[in-house]
Protein backbone atom coordinates (compact mmCIF):
# COMPACT_ATOMS: atom_id res chain seq x y z
CA UNK A 1 0.00 0.00 0.00
CA UNK A 2 1.37 3.42 -0.99
CA UNK A 3 0.90 6.16 1.66
CA UNK A 4 -0.75 9.43 0.69
CA UNK A 5 1.45 11.55 2.94
CA UNK A 6 5.18 11.80 2.15
CA UNK A 7 7.53 10.30 4.72
CA UNK A 8 8.74 13.71 5.91
CA UNK A 9 5.19 14.61 6.90
CA UNK A 10 4.58 11.25 8.59
CA UNK A 11 7.76 11.64 10.62
CA UNK A 12 7.02 15.06 12.09
CA UNK A 13 7.94 14.86 15.80
CA UNK A 14 5.12 14.83 18.36
CA UNK A 15 7.23 15.54 21.43
CA UNK A 16 10.32 17.55 22.38
CA UNK A 17 12.31 14.36 22.92
CA UNK A 18 11.50 13.19 19.38
CA UNK A 19 12.74 16.44 17.84
CA UNK A 20 16.15 16.10 16.17
CA UNK A 21 18.78 18.82 16.27
CA UNK A 22 18.81 22.39 17.64
CA UNK A 23 20.18 21.38 21.03
CA UNK A 24 21.01 25.01 21.78
CA UNK A 25 17.24 25.65 21.82
CA UNK A 26 15.74 22.34 22.94
CA UNK A 27 18.57 20.57 24.76
CA UNK A 28 18.68 20.20 28.54
CA UNK A 29 19.67 23.86 28.94
CA UNK A 30 17.96 25.16 25.81
CA UNK A 31 16.03 28.38 26.15
CA UNK A 32 12.88 27.09 24.44
CA UNK A 33 12.84 23.86 26.43
CA UNK A 34 12.99 25.86 29.67
CA UNK A 35 10.13 28.08 28.52
CA UNK A 36 7.97 25.09 27.59
CA UNK A 37 8.78 22.89 30.59
CA UNK A 38 8.19 25.69 33.08
CA UNK A 39 5.00 26.82 31.35
CA UNK A 40 6.33 30.34 30.84
CA UNK A 41 4.81 32.96 28.56
CA UNK A 42 5.64 32.13 24.93
CA UNK A 43 7.15 35.18 23.23
CA UNK A 44 6.57 36.05 19.61
CA UNK A 45 9.55 34.73 17.72
CA UNK A 46 11.25 34.32 14.37
CA UNK A 47 12.99 31.08 13.38
CA UNK A 48 15.87 31.74 11.00
CA UNK A 49 17.62 28.82 9.33
CA UNK A 50 18.14 26.86 6.11
CA UNK A 51 15.40 24.66 4.66
CA UNK A 52 14.50 21.41 6.36
CA UNK A 53 16.06 21.99 9.78
CA UNK A 54 12.78 21.87 11.71
CA UNK A 55 11.31 25.38 11.77
CA UNK A 56 7.75 24.29 10.97
CA UNK A 57 7.95 21.21 13.18
CA UNK A 58 9.15 23.33 16.09
CA UNK A 59 6.22 25.73 15.68
CA UNK A 60 3.74 22.81 15.75
CA UNK A 61 5.46 21.35 18.81
CA UNK A 62 5.23 24.64 20.69
CA UNK A 63 1.51 24.82 19.97
CA UNK A 64 1.03 21.21 21.05
CA UNK A 65 3.06 21.61 24.25
CA UNK A 66 1.13 24.71 25.27
CA UNK A 67 -2.35 23.57 24.09
CA UNK A 68 -2.68 26.93 22.37
CA UNK A 69 -5.04 27.48 19.40
CA UNK A 70 -2.93 27.25 16.28
CA UNK A 71 -3.26 29.09 12.98
CA UNK A 72 -0.93 28.56 10.04
CA UNK A 73 -0.39 30.69 6.95
CA UNK A 74 2.10 30.54 4.11
CA UNK A 75 3.46 33.88 2.94
CA UNK A 76 3.43 32.55 -0.62
CA UNK A 77 -0.33 31.98 -0.71
CA UNK A 78 -1.60 34.50 1.85
CA UNK A 79 -2.07 38.24 1.95
CA UNK A 80 -3.31 40.98 4.26
CA UNK A 81 -6.90 39.69 4.08
CA UNK A 82 -5.93 36.23 5.33
CA UNK A 83 -3.82 37.76 8.10
CA UNK A 84 -6.70 39.98 9.24
CA UNK A 85 -9.13 37.05 9.15
CA UNK A 86 -6.88 35.07 11.45
CA UNK A 87 -6.38 38.02 13.80
CA UNK A 88 -10.14 38.59 13.96
CA UNK A 89 -10.71 34.91 14.75
CA UNK A 90 -7.95 34.95 17.37
CA UNK A 91 -9.32 38.08 19.02
CA UNK A 92 -12.64 36.29 19.61
CA UNK A 93 -10.75 33.75 21.69
CA UNK A 94 -9.35 36.38 24.00
CA UNK A 95 -10.84 34.73 27.08
CA UNK A 96 -8.76 31.59 26.60
CA UNK A 97 -5.95 30.82 29.01
CA UNK A 98 -3.52 30.26 26.14
CA UNK A 99 -2.93 32.99 23.59
CA UNK A 100 -3.51 31.78 19.99
CA UNK A 101 -0.38 31.12 17.95
CA UNK A 102 -0.11 32.34 14.35
CA UNK A 103 2.61 30.56 12.40
CA UNK A 104 3.70 32.18 9.13
CA UNK A 105 5.99 30.14 6.92
CA UNK A 106 8.45 32.06 4.71
CA UNK A 107 7.56 35.32 6.41
CA UNK A 108 10.36 37.04 4.48
CA UNK A 109 8.10 36.87 1.40
CA UNK A 110 5.55 39.16 3.02
CA UNK A 111 5.64 42.74 1.79
CA UNK A 112 6.10 45.65 4.19
CA UNK A 113 2.34 46.30 4.26
CA UNK A 114 1.62 42.65 4.98
CA UNK A 115 4.13 42.65 7.82
CA UNK A 116 2.65 45.93 9.10
CA UNK A 117 -0.73 44.22 9.39
CA UNK A 118 0.73 41.95 12.09
CA UNK A 119 2.09 44.67 14.34
CA UNK A 120 -1.06 45.65 16.22
CA UNK A 121 -2.05 42.07 17.05
CA UNK A 122 1.45 41.23 18.27
CA UNK A 123 1.73 44.46 20.26
CA UNK A 124 -1.66 44.01 21.95
CA UNK A 125 -1.05 40.35 22.69
CA UNK A 126 -3.95 39.10 20.54
CA UNK A 127 -1.62 36.49 18.99
CA UNK A 128 1.78 34.96 19.55
CA UNK A 129 3.55 35.21 16.21
CA UNK A 130 5.96 32.53 15.08
CA UNK A 131 7.59 33.30 11.73
CA UNK A 132 9.89 31.02 9.78
CA UNK A 133 12.45 32.36 7.33
CA UNK A 134 15.44 31.14 5.37
CA UNK A 135 16.59 34.74 4.93
CA UNK A 136 18.34 37.02 7.38
CA UNK A 137 15.50 38.77 9.26
CA UNK A 138 17.58 41.93 9.49
CA UNK A 139 17.18 42.33 5.72
CA UNK A 140 13.72 40.89 5.10
CA UNK A 141 11.61 41.62 8.21
CA UNK A 142 10.66 45.18 9.13
CA UNK A 143 12.45 46.55 12.21
CA UNK A 144 9.18 47.21 14.07
CA UNK A 145 8.28 43.51 13.85
CA UNK A 146 11.78 42.31 14.72
CA UNK A 147 11.76 44.47 17.85
CA UNK A 148 8.62 42.67 19.03
CA UNK A 149 10.03 39.18 18.44
CA UNK A 150 12.80 36.98 19.72
CA UNK A 151 15.02 35.79 16.85
CA UNK A 152 16.25 32.21 17.16
CA UNK A 153 18.79 30.80 14.71
CA UNK A 154 18.32 27.15 13.72
CA UNK A 155 21.54 25.39 12.76
CA UNK A 156 22.08 22.95 9.87
CA UNK A 157 21.59 19.32 10.86
CA UNK A 158 24.71 17.23 11.40
CA UNK A 159 25.40 13.85 9.77
CA UNK A 160 24.54 12.20 13.09
CA UNK A 161 21.21 14.07 13.12
CA UNK A 162 20.41 12.93 9.58
CA UNK A 163 21.32 9.31 10.27
CA UNK A 164 19.18 9.43 13.40
CA UNK A 165 16.23 10.58 11.31
CA UNK A 166 16.68 7.67 8.91
CA UNK A 167 16.95 5.12 11.69
CA UNK A 168 13.89 6.56 13.42
CA UNK A 169 11.89 6.31 10.18
CA UNK A 170 12.99 2.72 9.65
CA UNK A 171 11.85 1.81 13.17
CA UNK A 172 8.65 3.80 13.45
CA UNK A 173 7.05 4.23 10.04
CA UNK A 174 4.37 1.60 9.51
CA UNK A 175 4.99 1.44 5.76
CA UNK A 176 8.57 0.29 6.34
CA UNK A 177 7.56 -2.44 8.78
CA UNK A 178 7.35 -4.98 5.97
CA UNK A 179 10.75 -4.18 4.45
CA UNK A 180 14.24 -5.05 5.58
CA UNK A 181 16.36 -1.97 4.96
CA UNK A 182 20.13 -1.85 5.25
CA UNK A 183 21.93 1.51 5.12
CA UNK A 184 25.01 0.30 3.27
CA UNK A 185 26.03 3.81 2.15
CA UNK A 186 24.57 7.21 3.04
CA UNK A 187 26.97 9.67 1.33
CA UNK A 188 24.68 10.27 -1.65
CA UNK A 189 21.60 10.68 0.55
CA UNK A 190 23.33 13.26 2.70
CA UNK A 191 24.96 15.07 -0.21
CA UNK A 192 21.86 15.41 -2.37
CA UNK A 193 19.61 16.37 0.53
CA UNK A 194 22.05 19.11 1.51
CA UNK A 195 21.24 18.85 5.22
CA UNK A 196 17.50 19.29 4.54
CA UNK A 197 15.62 16.70 6.62
CA UNK A 198 12.52 16.91 4.43
CA UNK A 199 14.48 16.24 1.24
CA UNK A 200 16.45 13.49 2.97
CA UNK A 201 13.36 11.58 4.12
CA UNK A 202 11.50 11.96 0.85
CA UNK A 203 14.53 10.85 -1.17
CA UNK A 204 14.97 7.91 1.21
CA UNK A 205 11.34 6.93 0.69
CA UNK A 206 11.69 7.19 -3.09
CA UNK A 207 14.75 4.97 -3.04
CA UNK A 208 13.12 2.33 -0.84
CA UNK A 209 9.90 2.40 -2.88
CA UNK A 210 11.86 1.93 -6.11
CA UNK A 211 13.22 -1.41 -4.89
CA UNK A 212 11.22 -4.44 -6.00
CA UNK A 213 12.55 -6.72 -3.25
CA UNK A 214 11.66 -6.93 0.42
CA UNK A 215 15.31 -6.59 1.34
CA UNK A 216 16.58 -3.13 0.39
CA UNK A 217 20.32 -2.48 0.40
CA UNK A 218 20.55 1.28 0.17
CA UNK A 219 23.73 2.40 -1.61
CA UNK A 220 25.01 5.56 -3.25
CA UNK A 221 24.27 4.08 -6.69
CA UNK A 222 20.67 3.21 -5.80
CA UNK A 223 20.08 6.78 -4.65
CA UNK A 224 21.59 8.21 -7.85
CA UNK A 225 19.45 5.96 -10.03
CA UNK A 226 16.29 7.16 -8.28
CA UNK A 227 17.35 10.78 -8.66
CA UNK A 228 17.78 10.39 -12.41
CA UNK A 229 14.19 9.20 -12.75
CA UNK A 230 12.55 11.41 -10.14
CA UNK A 231 14.45 14.67 -10.29
CA UNK A 232 11.32 16.78 -10.64
CA UNK A 233 9.64 15.14 -7.66
CA UNK A 234 12.81 15.36 -5.62
CA UNK A 235 13.03 19.09 -6.24
CA UNK A 236 9.34 19.87 -6.20
CA UNK A 237 9.69 22.46 -3.42
CA UNK A 238 12.07 24.59 -5.50
CA UNK A 239 14.84 24.35 -2.92
CA UNK A 240 17.37 23.63 -5.67
CA UNK A 241 17.88 27.37 -5.73
CA UNK A 242 20.41 26.91 -2.91
CA UNK A 243 22.46 24.72 -5.26
CA UNK A 244 22.06 27.22 -8.10
CA UNK A 245 23.02 30.27 -6.02
CA UNK A 246 26.06 28.34 -4.78
CA UNK A 247 27.09 27.57 -8.37
CA UNK A 248 26.49 31.21 -9.34
CA UNK A 249 28.63 32.58 -6.50
CA UNK A 250 31.43 30.12 -7.21
CA UNK A 251 31.35 30.98 -10.92
CA UNK A 252 31.69 34.70 -10.21
CA UNK A 253 34.42 34.02 -7.64
CA UNK A 254 36.15 31.89 -10.26
CA UNK A 255 36.03 34.75 -12.81
CA UNK A 256 33.80 32.90 -15.30
CA UNK A 257 31.21 35.40 -16.61
CA UNK A 258 29.64 32.82 -18.93
CA UNK A 259 28.86 30.34 -16.17
CA UNK A 260 27.72 33.24 -13.97
CA UNK A 261 25.22 34.36 -16.62
CA UNK A 262 23.98 30.80 -17.11
CA UNK A 263 23.21 30.27 -13.42
CA UNK A 264 21.81 33.79 -13.18
CA UNK A 265 19.45 32.94 -16.06
CA UNK A 266 18.43 29.73 -14.28
CA UNK A 267 17.41 31.78 -11.25
CA UNK A 268 15.61 34.44 -13.29
CA UNK A 269 13.62 31.87 -15.29
CA UNK A 270 12.81 30.03 -12.07
CA UNK A 271 11.33 33.19 -10.55
CA UNK A 272 13.96 33.66 -7.84
CA UNK A 273 13.59 36.82 -5.76
CA UNK A 274 15.91 39.37 -7.47
CA UNK A 275 16.79 40.89 -4.09
CA UNK A 276 18.03 37.48 -2.95
CA UNK A 277 20.42 37.41 -5.93
CA UNK A 278 21.50 41.03 -5.58
CA UNK A 279 22.14 40.71 -1.86
CA UNK A 280 24.42 37.72 -2.49
CA UNK A 281 26.37 39.81 -5.00
CA UNK A 282 26.85 42.57 -2.42
CA UNK A 283 28.35 40.05 -0.03
CA UNK A 284 30.49 38.54 -2.79
CA UNK A 285 31.82 41.95 -3.83
CA UNK A 286 33.06 42.52 -0.30
CA UNK A 287 34.31 39.00 0.43
CA UNK A 288 35.85 37.91 -2.87
CA UNK A 289 36.77 41.12 -4.71
CA UNK A 290 37.31 43.50 -1.85
CA UNK A 291 40.22 45.88 -2.09
CA UNK A 292 41.34 44.55 -5.46
CA UNK A 293 38.49 46.66 -6.89
CA UNK A 294 36.54 48.68 -4.28
CA UNK A 295 34.18 49.90 -7.01
CA UNK A 296 32.69 46.40 -7.13
CA UNK A 297 31.01 46.87 -3.75
CA UNK A 298 29.54 50.20 -4.85
CA UNK A 299 28.17 48.70 -8.06
CA UNK A 300 26.72 45.68 -6.24
CA UNK A 301 25.07 47.96 -3.67
CA UNK A 302 23.61 50.07 -6.48
CA UNK A 303 22.37 46.85 -8.10
CA UNK A 304 20.54 45.88 -4.91
CA UNK A 305 18.90 49.30 -4.72
CA UNK A 306 17.93 49.19 -8.40
CA UNK A 307 16.31 45.75 -8.35
CA UNK A 308 14.42 46.71 -5.17
CA UNK A 309 12.84 49.59 -7.08
CA UNK A 310 12.48 48.10 -10.57
CA UNK A 311 11.72 44.41 -10.03
CA UNK A 312 11.17 41.89 -12.80
CA UNK A 313 11.33 41.78 -15.77
CA UNK A 314 13.49 44.89 -16.33
CA UNK A 315 15.90 44.26 -13.47
CA UNK A 316 17.38 41.24 -15.27
CA UNK A 317 19.57 43.71 -17.17
CA UNK A 318 20.88 45.21 -13.96
CA UNK A 319 21.59 41.77 -12.50
CA UNK A 320 23.35 40.66 -15.68
CA UNK A 321 25.55 43.75 -15.90
CA UNK A 322 26.58 43.41 -12.26
CA UNK A 323 27.29 39.68 -12.55
CA UNK A 324 29.57 40.24 -15.56
CA UNK A 325 31.41 43.10 -13.85
CA UNK A 326 32.01 41.10 -10.68
CA UNK A 327 33.11 38.01 -12.59
CA UNK A 328 35.62 40.04 -14.64
CA UNK A 329 37.00 41.97 -11.65
CA UNK A 330 40.32 41.07 -10.03
CA UNK A 331 39.79 39.05 -6.85
CA UNK A 332 41.01 39.46 -3.29
CA UNK A 333 39.75 38.14 0.03
CA UNK A 334 42.27 40.09 2.11
CA UNK A 335 39.65 42.31 3.75
CA UNK A 336 37.52 39.23 4.51
CA UNK A 337 40.38 37.33 6.13
CA UNK A 338 41.51 40.51 7.87
CA UNK A 339 38.28 41.24 9.72
CA UNK A 340 37.51 37.56 10.37
CA UNK A 341 40.99 37.10 11.82
CA UNK A 342 40.70 40.23 13.96
CA UNK A 343 37.30 39.15 15.33
CA UNK A 344 38.62 35.68 16.20
CA UNK A 345 41.71 37.23 17.83
CA UNK A 346 39.57 39.52 19.99
CA UNK A 347 37.38 36.59 21.07
CA UNK A 348 40.47 34.67 22.17
CA UNK A 349 42.38 37.50 23.84
CA UNK A 350 39.60 39.59 25.37
CA UNK A 351 39.64 43.35 25.94
CA UNK A 352 43.14 44.77 25.99
CA UNK A 353 43.64 48.31 27.34
CA UNK A 354 43.65 51.12 24.80
CA UNK A 355 46.97 53.01 24.87
CA UNK A 356 46.73 56.16 27.01
CA UNK A 357 47.66 58.53 24.17
CA UNK A 358 44.65 57.31 22.14
CA UNK A 359 42.06 57.64 24.88
CA UNK A 360 39.41 60.34 25.00
CA UNK A 361 39.89 62.96 27.71
CA UNK A 362 36.61 64.83 28.29
CA UNK A 363 37.38 65.66 31.98
CA UNK A 364 40.24 67.30 33.80
CA UNK A 365 40.89 64.16 35.84
CA UNK A 366 41.35 62.13 32.69
CA UNK A 367 43.80 64.68 31.34
CA UNK A 368 45.73 64.53 34.62
CA UNK A 369 45.90 60.75 34.25
CA UNK A 370 47.54 61.15 30.86
CA UNK A 371 44.57 60.40 28.64
CA UNK A 372 45.32 61.74 25.17
CA UNK A 373 48.79 62.97 26.10
CA UNK A 374 51.56 62.53 23.54
CA UNK A 375 49.06 61.81 20.78
CA UNK A 376 50.50 62.94 17.44
CA UNK A 377 47.97 64.58 15.09
CA UNK A 378 48.74 63.14 11.64
CA UNK A 379 47.76 66.28 9.74
CA UNK A 380 50.43 68.30 11.53
CA UNK A 381 53.14 66.18 9.94
CA UNK A 382 54.59 65.87 6.45
CA UNK A 383 52.47 63.71 4.17
CA UNK A 384 49.74 63.66 6.82
CA UNK A 385 51.48 60.76 8.52
CA UNK A 386 53.58 60.21 11.62
CA UNK A 387 54.64 56.82 12.94
CA UNK A 388 53.16 56.07 16.36
CA UNK A 389 51.69 53.12 18.24
CA UNK A 390 47.96 52.46 17.84
CA UNK A 391 47.59 48.85 18.97
CA UNK A 392 47.62 47.83 22.64
CA UNK A 393 51.17 47.33 23.89
CA UNK A 394 50.72 43.56 24.30
CA UNK A 395 50.13 43.04 20.56
CA UNK A 396 52.31 45.78 19.10
CA UNK A 397 53.27 44.89 15.53
CA UNK A 398 50.44 42.37 15.07
CA UNK A 399 49.33 42.20 11.41
CA UNK A 400 45.71 41.50 10.56
CA UNK A 401 45.61 42.88 7.00
CA UNK A 402 47.92 41.23 4.47
CA UNK A 403 47.63 42.73 0.96
CA UNK A 404 46.90 40.26 -1.84
CA UNK A 405 48.77 40.03 -5.12
CA UNK A 406 46.87 42.42 -7.39
CA UNK A 407 47.72 45.80 -8.84
CA UNK A 408 45.85 47.93 -6.31
CA UNK A 409 47.00 46.03 -3.24
CA UNK A 410 50.58 45.92 -4.40
CA UNK A 411 50.42 49.72 -4.13
CA UNK A 412 48.95 49.35 -0.62
CA UNK A 413 51.78 47.00 0.37
CA UNK A 414 54.44 49.40 -0.88
CA UNK A 415 52.83 52.31 0.96
CA UNK A 416 52.47 50.34 4.21
CA UNK A 417 56.07 49.15 3.98
CA UNK A 418 57.30 52.70 3.50
CA UNK A 419 55.23 54.14 6.38
CA UNK A 420 55.44 51.30 8.90
CA UNK A 421 58.90 49.84 8.26
CA UNK A 422 59.77 50.16 11.97
CA UNK A 423 56.45 48.85 13.32
CA UNK A 424 54.94 46.15 11.10
CA UNK A 425 56.91 43.39 9.34
CA UNK A 426 55.51 44.02 5.88
CA UNK A 427 57.83 42.86 3.13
Amino acid sequence: MIPNEPLAERMRPHSLDAYVGQQHLLGANGVLRKILEHNLQIPSMLFWGPPGVGKTSLAYLIAKQTDAPFYSLSAIASGVKEVRDVIESASKQGGLLKKPILFIDEIHRFSKSQQDSLLGAVEKGIITLIGATTENPSFEVIPALISRCQVYTLNPLTSDDLRGLLEHAMREDRYFQFRTIELIETDALFRYSGGDARKLLNLFELTVSASETEIVNLTNDSVKQVLQHNLALYDKNGEQHYDIISAFIKSVRGSDPNAALYYLARMIVGGEDPKFIARRMVLLASEDIGLANPNALMLATSCFQAVSVIGYPECDLVLGETAIYLACSPKSNSSYTGIRGAIEFVKQTGDMPVPLHLRNAPTGLMKDLGYGAEYKYAHHHEGNFVEQDFLPEEIRGKIFYTPSENAREREYRASLLKMWKNSYPYS
